[in-house]
């Protein structure tokens, strides 16, 4: 019998991206629940829809180019819900499955499939569905609303959410409390910031995200808020925090292993530059929501940041300056 060694150290680990993304899966339900709790059984319609078409995207991307089937891995599935839980619950069905295969051949597959792809494949299929539709994408209603399963045999009628109200500019009318724990328009997966902080810390539990970009991003907005508020600091930080998709973008997308860096210091750059691009966005930006651009950009300088921000190898000596 032959094995193929590498060089040491060898590392064992019993995790794999099976277990990965089925932690990830863990980590979203009780945001899903919470959006359907605000919002009804639709938001569990367009999340089945989404994995589905997600899923079988995959499954004919790799059977006509003769891949091996990668669907068992669950990384199809997991865009499919990080991609409804950034939309409205009215949204139609087809544009959800458009969104997923979009993600799943043009910004995964095509760029090699999981692990090479260059954009998080979720937030880059929601800014197509923003510029193709921007109608249905900022079309939201109020908590308790009910929607038709169908949405053709009613008028549904439309809130406007707490970051409308801050582009005026003014504090949304809706108390923290509420911007807590999810009585708010918005997209599905954003409206309840306790949902996302418990799905977080169960992925920091677990070991799957490190605490360096999260708490880079969400510091550098809540520094950045506080300092440019056009009225009382603190709550205008806390209402930026709490409101839109913060949270979900610092916690599921920005932490994504392959757009992201990989070295400690890269990654603490690339958490601080979501933050400050997200608050420009916020405030020069034509859309009140700035997380999902901010977010790709600083995909695009992934890579960079790990060049200026080498790691020390091990038994190597320490190189000085970080471009080579």
């Amino acid at each position: 019998m032959r094995f193929a060694m590498s060089s040491s150290p060898h590392i064992r680990c019993s995790d794999n991206t099976r277990r990965i993304m089925l932690d990830v899966l863990i980590a979203l339900l009780p945001t899903l629940l919470a959006g359907t709790i605000f919002f009804g059984l639709r938001c569990l319609l367009l999340a089945a829809v989404s994995i589905a078409a997600a899923g079988l995207a995959e499954a004919l991307w790799n059977k006509l180019t003769g891949r091996y089937q990668t669907v068992e891995d669950l990384s199809a599935a997991v865009t499919g819900l990080l991609l409804v839980l950034t939309l409205p619950a009215t949204v139609p069905y087809w544009m959800a499955a458009v969104g997923a295969v979009f993600a799943v051949i043009v910004v995964k597959a095509a760029f090699g499939g999981l692990g090479q792809n260059i954009f998080n494949p979720a937030l880059a299929a929601r800014a197509l569905l923003l510029l193709l539709f921007p109608a249905s994408m900022t079309r939201f209603v109020a908590p308790g609303t009910s929607i038709p399963l169908d949405l053709r045999s009613a008028d549904v009628v439309t809130a406007a959410t707490p970051l409308h109200s801050m582009v005026m500019p003014a504090l949304p009318d809706v108390p923290l409390s509420e911007m807590f724990l999810g009585s708010i328009g918005g997209c599905i997966g954003e409206v309840s910031a306790l949902a996302l902080l418990i799905g977080g810390g169960y992925l920091v539990v677990r070991g799957v995200i490190k605490l360096r970009i999260p708490l880079s991003y969400l510091g550098t907005m809540a520094v950045l808020s506080f300092a440019f508020a056009p009225m009382e600091p603190l709550r205008w930080m806390l209402y930026s925090l709490l409101g839109g998709g913060v949270l979900l973008g610092a916690l599921f997308m920005a932490s994504d292993y392959a757009t992201s860096p990989a070295t400690p210091g890269g990654q603490v750059l690339y958490g601080i530059g979501c933050g400050v691009l997200t608050v420009l966005f916020r405030s020069v930006g034509l859309y009140p929501e700035g997380v999902t651009y901010a977010i790709l950009l600083m995909n695009a300088a992934s890579w960079l940041l790990e060049r200026f921000t080498p790691t020390r190898l091990f038994g190597a000596p320490q190189r000085k300056g970080g471009l080579r």
